[in-house]
């Protein structure tokens, strides 16, 4: 999302999640070199907070699921080469050309990583099988009514103690749309969101306590709540 989206009351594509996935898939060299840069200092600022509430619960190994892990430089990368704990991420994103990047820029961690193609809203994980569960620009997304969904899923698939780092766009909108995104003419794109607040609130009512709640805006100056939550428990 960016201040180029335009919000807009067209009604919701039926083929949405193949639109998106086709965006990705074509702009995905300018969308990593561009948007996803090792110097983004507010995903390395609260990667950085995530991880070390990973380390309060001073456990040798932990599993991660990301959503939305992109080329998985970064994010992705920085989990992997934690040491303490040691962890296992299963990075999940629309985007089979967005994999394929991570598969090769990630491929000396190969036996702590497992690459899962395809929406978010497809994944079926046993309850507790996460100590964490962190998206990034991912869950944004969604439709609004599966952002709720998702995130009731992903409370369930936390272990008790289990941490969520997320963030949403602070603007309430149902639908919005740009059909240039970061200026490449295959750049169609779709967000929603339920405002700031209130998903916060719908964090707080699926059951998580809440670490960090922070505005924040990111290097198109669009303004985003970022949510850090952890389940009760443990």
């Amino acid at each position: 999302m960016s201040n180029e989206s335009s919000v807009s009351s067209t009604e919701i594509p039926d083929n949405l999640k193949s639109r998106i996935k086709d965006s990705y898939d074509a702009i995905a060299d300018h969308y990593n070199n561009n948007f996803t840069r090792e110097h983004d200092v507010i995903r390395l600022d609260f990667l950085g907070r995530f991880l070390k509430e990973l380390q309060v619960k001073e456990k040798e190994n932990a599993t991660v699921l990301e959503l939305g892990c992109g080329g998985g430089i970064p994010g992705t990368r920085i989990l992997l080469e934690n040491q303490s704990p040691s962890i296992h991420v299963t990075a999940n994103d629309l985007s089979s050309t967005q994999i394929e990047v991570a598969r090769s820029n990630l491929s000396s961690f190969s036996d702590k990583l497992t690459l899962v193609e395809g929406d978010m809203m497809q994944l079926s994980f046993p309850d507790e099988s996460f100590d964490a569960v962190m998206g990034f620009y991912s869950v944004i997304h969604l439709p609004r009514d599966e952002q709720a969904e998702i995130v009731k899923r992903i409370v369930r698939w936390l272990k008790p103690g289990g941490l969520f780092l997320v963030n949403f766009g602070d603007e309430e909108f149902s639908v919005a749309v740009n059909k240039t995104w970061l200026d490449q003419e295959k750049g169609w794109m779709f967000w929603s969101g339920w405002g700031g607040k209130q998903s916060v609130k719908m964090v707080e009512e699926a059951g998580l306590e809440l670490v960090v709640t922070e505005k924040r805006q990111d290097l198109l100056d669009a303004a985003f709540i970022w949510i850090l939550g952890k389940k009760p428990g443990v």
